[in-house]
């Protein structure tokens, strides 16, 4: 095989194939890997099959098989075969997807995947919806949308006069939130200072009276930040109580959804999202819960004026539609990836039923991974999953909390180091904990019992 693409695919799918068997974690240092990756800019060309054989061959070794049914760590899953397939055909098409005129079929597919997602996450039919790069730019997508509304409501308008002299901002978020809402609110240009803490319960969602003491103390325009699923242990803020009590003080409600929203879905999870469809805006992944390629976020906005009033583009030289939807008036890209092809793709691999069967099937895995490994000796589970996040802790008795943070870290670095699969660590109330993360479509039984097994190994290695 000669051919670059050929070599390609043969490469990709010795990958894949050798996902059930090969370490879950990367086994290349960084020191390896550039060594083996780098050099001096080359002068003169190379053969373009062979660099795609030294590239898999170099790469490798620093890759993570989170596309595997034992990679627990953060929120990452693999993809679908369709979304996989397809995400292939986006870059041999390579079109640009940012108006219909430049990019027609993939522009209609990104319509269409829009109109199915709100039917799938059962919002309201009419809001506008964005195609993004993630969920951090989901956020920016539908907080520029919110600044427009709260700022338009107090007479001002931010697009055409800028934020300098206009009425401040309060961001009002939980304290539990993720930290990709801060980055979404300086890049706004709102600023830290604007974000106030609202108070949480034990399990992380937000206080219903200390939101509403901060929404009285604060007369000007407002914006609530909610959660649908902590990134810790799966909490659910009280949409039901919370969404109208901002809503009667004049705030925007944002939800950060990250993956959260899919519970949505779940007949048996949907009531922990009761009342989310209240909320204003609502951002979302792809490459998480439904498990398409990387690239690929959802912010969708009830208030569609004010969200294509925040991002649309327009110049002479575009030639904008006039009776198609052009994804450029609702995303702050213009030169961008078809990311909706794999997400179409993916919608029709599960259907409604299959996506909801993924959520329920990971949220079932993460109960048996965090209450299996809790019973194993020096090892406590810190709750008992409602969702597919869970929190258990290693700890020796009579051993100082320092100890068994140390402990913590020590166990999951054992078994990430074995391969036989992967954690990531993180501080929750104050202790060191191992996060138990599962969304991916490959995660099944057996793979549930390796990893019990795993950590039951890892306790009794000495050291």
């Amino acid at each position: 095989m000669t051919d670059p693409l050929d070599r390609a695919t043969f490469h990709a799918r010795r990958w894949l194939d050798s996902l059930p068997d090969r370490p879950v974690g990367a086994t290349a240092t960084a020191r390896d890997l550039r060594a083996a990756l780098s050099g001096p800019l080359p002068e003169t060309g190379r053969d373009a099959a062979a660099i795609i054989d030294d590239l898999a061959t170099h790469a490798e070794p620093g890759l993570h098989a989170n596309a595997g049914g034992r990679f627990f760590g953060w929120v990452m899953a693999g993809s679908l075969p369709s979304a996989l397939a397809a995400d292939w055909l986006v870059s041999a098409w390579d079109q640009n997807a940012g108006m219909f005129t430049v990019a027609p079929a993939a522009s209609m597919i990104e319509e269409i995947a829009g109109e199915w997602l709100k039917q799938l996450f059962d919002l309201p039919q009419t809001s506008s919806f964005a195609f993004t790069t993630g969920c951090q730019m989901a956020h920016v997508t539908a907080l520029a949308a919110a600044r427009h509304g709260v700022l338009q409501k107090a007479g001002w308008n931010a697009e055409n006069d800028g934020l300098f002299g206009a009425p401040r901002i309060r961001i009002l978020t939980s304290e539990n939130r993720h930290r990709s809402l801060d980055s979404a609110i300086r890049h706004l240009g709102l600023g830290q200072a604007s974000m106030t803490d609202v108070a949480i319960n034990p399990m992380g969602d937000m206080r219903a009276d200390d939101l509403a003491g901060h929404l009285a103390e604060w007369e000007g325009p407002k914006i609530v930040c909610l959660n649908a699923a902590d990134l810790n242990v799966g909490t659910f803020d009280d949409f039901r109580t919370l969404i109208p009590m901002a809503q009667a003080a004049g705030a925007w409600v944002h939800v950060d959804g990250a993956f959260g929203l899919f519970a949505r879905t779940s007949d048996r999870l949907k009531h922990l999202t009761d009342g989310i469809d209240f909320a204003d805006s609502w951002a979302t992944d792809g490459h998480k819960w439904l498990n398409v390629p990387y690239d690929c976020g959802f912010a969708i906005v009830r208030d569609s004026e004010a969200h294509r009033a925040a991002l649309s583009l327009s110049a002479a030289y575009l030639s904008p539609s006039q009776d198609v939807r052009d994804p450029t008036d609702w995303n702050l890209e213009l030169s961008r990836r078809a990311r909706s092809v794999p997400v179409y793709a993916a919608l029709q691999e599960l259907g409604r039923q299959g996506v909801a069967d993924l959520v329920d099937r990971s949220c079932a895995y993460c109960a048996e991974i965090v209450n299996g490994i809790g019973a194993l000796p020096n090892a406590r589970a810190l709750n008992d999953p409602i969702l597919n996040q869970g929190l258990v802790r290693f700890e020796h008795e009579g051993a100082s909390a320092e100890e068994n943070d140390a402990f913590t870290d020590e166990i999951i670095r054992r078994v990430n180091e074995k391969g036989k699969a992967f954690f990531s660590g993180t501080t929750w109330q104050g202790q060191r904990v191992m996060r138990v993360s599962v969304v991916s479509w490959r995660t099944n039984e057996g793979d549930v019992a390796r990893t019990i097994a795993a950590v039951r190994k890892a306790l009794t290695e000495d050291g």
